[in-house]
């Protein structure tokens, strides 16, 4: 039961619909409103009592942060601040006579999505190290609005991409019907085709509203030369300033996410390094998400497995596929010239075995692509050349063609092998996504993950991690989840011999 005074002589009782804080929570209110701070952390042996009339001081909640929530610079002002706001929300006349927290103040704060947020709001990781170290938001055919066969192609989608973070837009241009303009669509498709000045004006308009980090614009162009000088006159005219182009003609280095930052790039083939006309068309097979909500994502080794054993396509020039220049091949015009010096990141022409591609080349960096069933076969048997490659090189994943109705595949397999462009169907739904956009949440939804130190760099021998193999267990995440009527562990015993509480306090949220 809860109560309030009215006037000077009525209390007036209510039943409360807040749950009552659980028995762990009224320890760390007890520790430290008594002056016992420190100690071990929450969950040490102890034989504190909570009172209803103890309060939490500025002081106190301050203590709390710094030993328990592990926030070494937090400043005594965060702490008034924190009990400033609980006391406007909660105590209205309260507010100004009493500058401290109840137990069920402290417990209202430490489930508060604004006050003790679950998910950093702030970028918060090194933004200084090359783009081949982080992974990058990445959507696939941004244009579509629903399957792709026969949806409509419009700047909505792209739109609202880039209002949730997405840093990667992919555009597949066209010739129009006239051969004199630039249409976007899903080639020899019932898509229908948007002019791409409006999504190159879309972009530009909303690039920058969620992140300030750099926006990439990959393009799979199905162009003649003489359209790619309009492609590149458009860009020119459209960006401006805003547009990144290196000034030598190799890339040795990926510069940094900030220092490109509120700068757009362009991804593509530079015009003499397309792909001849080739027959290999995707024919993998697999099931779609039949179900509304898509299945569960499975372990990556059963997949891998799965997909070793199965490979239905036998070969392993479907990597680029979805990137080659299905046109007759032909003598290149001097119109492509200026269009090549605005590609900021020039994608690399697949020829031969995996292995050839996967090469790296210490004088110049560029974007390697491949289906999801070409990086799935490639993690069985090439593995560690996938991350050495990606420490330098950025690779790209997009998902095989016969994911008609817009549904994605499970994005760990190319994390777990440095894979920064992971692309997604953003306009499709089910848990593959959820985990998309979960993952996007962290470093305050920039649109731009570090990857971990151990994909990044090699050891004292000069080798680099090996997904397969088997490692010993560093680290173990106890996590709890606040079901509303108090804690609820879900961790099996065969995991953990003992619980021991927390030594922190968060909110899990669902995406």
């Amino acid at each position: 039961m809860g109560s309030y005074k009215i006037g000077m002589f009525f209390t007036r009782k209510f039943k409360s619909h807040e749950a009552q804080p659980p028995p762990d929570v009224k320890e760390a209110f007890a520790k430290f409103t008594q002056g016992g701070g420190g100690g071990g952390g929450v969950g040490a042996t102890t034989t504190t009592t909570t009172t209803t009339s103890q309060k939490m001081t500025a002081e106190q909640l301050l203590q709390f942060l710094i030993e328990i929530q592990g926030e070494s610079d937090a400043k005594i002002g965060e702490a008034e601040q924190i009990i400033g706001h609980i006391m406007q929300t909660r105590h209205h006349i309260a507010k100004f006579t009493r500058h401290t927290l109840t137990l069920d103040d402290f417990h209202h704060y430490l489930f508060s999505e604004d006050l003790n947020s679950s998910i950093k709001s702030q970028v918060h990781q090194d933004m200084s190290a090359p783009l081949s170290h982080y992974y990058i938001y990445t959507g696939h055919n941004s244009y579509l609005t629903g399957n792709q066969l026969s949806s409509d192609s419009s700047d909505v989608p792209i739109i609202k991409a880039l209002k949730k973070g997405v840093r990667v837009i992919e555009l597949d241009i066209w010739p129009s019907s006239s051969k004199t303009d630039i249409n976007v669509l899903h080639g020899r498709t019932l898509t229908t085709p948007i002019k791409l000045i409006k999504c190159l004006k879309s972009i530009k308009e909303y690039a920058f509203v969620a992140s300030p980090y750099p926006v990439v614009i990959t393009l799979e162009d199905h162009l003649t030369p003489d359209l790619q000088a309009k492609v590149a006159e458009m860009v020119v005219e459209t960006f401006g300033e805003m547009l990144y182009h290196p000034d030598s003609k190799v890339v040795k280095e990926f510069l940094s996410p900030e220092e490109l930052k509120y700068r757009v790039l362009l991804s593509t083939k530079p015009p003499k390094e397309y792909l001849e006309a080739k027959g290999s068309k995707d024919t993998g097979k697999g099931s779609p998400e039949e179900e509304a909500w898509g299945t569960e994502v499975i372990s990556l080794k059963d997949e891998l497995q799965e997909n070793d054993q199965s490979d239905s396509d036998g070969s392993e020039n479907n990597l680029d596929d979805e990137d080659s220049d299905e046109r007759d091949s032909q003598p290149r015009q001097s119109g492509a010239v200026e269009y090549k010096c605005l590609i900021g990141i020039h994608a690399k022409k697949h020829k031969g075995e995996l292995t050839e591609s996967l090469k790296v080349d210490v004088n110049k960096v560029g974007r390697l692509s491949l289906n999801e069933q070409a990086l799935e076969k490639a993690a069985t048997s090439h593995g560690s050349d996938l991350i050495r490659f990606t420490q330098r090189n950025l690779l790209r994943i997009y998902p095989k063609g016969t994911r008609v109705t817009s549904s994605n595949y499970n994005p760990l397999i190319g994390w777990m092998h440095g894979a920064q462009m992971v692309a997604f169907n953003m306009q499709g739904r089910g848990r593959s996504l959820w985990l998309m956009q979960g993952m996007f949440r962290s470093n305050g939804g920039c649109g731009y993950v570090k990857k971990p130190d151990f994909l990044i760099k090699e050891n004292i021998d000069n080798q680099v991690f090996n997904p397969m193999g088997n490692l010993a267990v560093k680290k173990t995440l106890k996590v709890r989840v606040y079901m509303g009527d108090g804690w609820r562990l879900d961790f099996s015993q065969t995991h953990f011999d003992s619980y021991s509480p927390p030594d922190f306090y968060v909110k899990v949220s669902c995406i």
